[in-house]
């Protein structure tokens, strides 16, 4: 995640089996994922940056060391206000 282009995102997938997969995102400050859901539970644990982080119908602002978990199908978006690197860990359900 060293080089954030401006106006992107980019996403690598590091670590992945039947249980668990581990995601890093890097966000160009303005830049964001409009709200979605997902069929897993998550964690997205913030290592660099400050975003505002929306869940539900919830904002709330996001830094280092913030990390919100996620439910199924949570309506869920992250909006970069700096440059942003997260990791996304997403639990498989049996």
């Amino acid at each position: 995640m060293a080089d954030i282009k401006p106006d992107s995102i980019i996403s690598r997938t590091f670590y992945k089996d039947c249980a668990l997969r581990a995601m890093v995102f890097g966000f160009a400050a303005g830049q964001e994922l409009s709200e979605h859901t997902s069929a897993h539970a998550s964690i997205i644990h913030f290592l660099s940056g400050q975003a505002l982080v929306t869940i539900d119908c919830d904002q709330h602002e996001a830094g280092p060391g913030t990390w919100p978990h996620l439910t199924p199908r949570l309506k869920h978006s992250v909006a970069a206000k700096t440059p942003v690197v997260m990791l996304l860990l997403m639990v498989e359900q049996a």
